[in-house]
């Protein structure tokens, strides 16, 4: 995003604050974050390298599979929470592109889905179908307000908010399996003198 104009920035940035905002709050209604969402520093370090490895997929099937090239961003968070939590000696070691490759050619692009929920999060049956409506219900969320959203398609804005949307979900991704997987922030208590 660095050779988008200002104006386009700001855009993009008030309108990914207002993704951010809707997807947590819808994740915490169905009860798949809690009132404090978990973080992750070392897999939120790798969004700009998980993005460009992902953009040409995810931009030129946006045209015709819209809530699959928002989706698909939501899955690759969630394993790289996964990894994160498993192995990230390993896939810390990695490029990004690499562990998007590892992703996508496993079963191919149009399957990623089923590559991260049943191969690298070991859902199965009715636990798979739970979890890949929930990221189907954001994608269509951010969908919907990627088209009310006042830009001209085509855009640096349009791009700008796109990208900013692929970033939330991906943190909502991570959030949702670090939850998932027992990760539950708590604040600190005051400490009492």
């Amino acid at each position: 995003m660095e050779n988008i104009s200002s104006a386009a920035k700001e855009i993009a940035a008030i309108f990914e604050e207002k993704v951010r905002k809707d997807l947590t709050e819808f994740l915490q209604y169905k009860g798949a974050l809690d009132k404090h969402v978990p973080e992750c520093p070392d897999v939120e370090e790798r969004w700009g390298g998980m993005v460009r490895a992902y953009i040409g997929d995810g931009a030129k099937e946006f045209q015709n599979y819209p809530v699959v090239s928002l989706g698909w961003m939501m899955f690759i968070g969630m394993a790289m929470a996964m990894y994160w939590d498993t192995d990230w000696t390993k896939y810390a070691s990695m490029s990004d592109e690499e562990i998007y490759k590892e992703l996508r050619d496993k079963n191919g692009y149009d399957n990623l889905d089923d590559t991260v929920v049943k191969d690298v999060l070991g859902y199965e049956g009715e636990a798979a179908e739970k979890v890949s409506e929930l990221v189907a219900e954001c994608a269509s969320r951010v969908l919907g307000m990627i088209n009310h959203e006042p830009v001209e398609p085509g855009t640096e804005a349009a791009l700008g908010c796109y990208i900013g949307a692929l970033h939330q979900l991906y943190l909502a991704g991570m959030a949702m399996q670090l939850n998932a997987l027992g990760y539950h922030m708590t604040p600190l208590a005051a400490s009492q003198n």
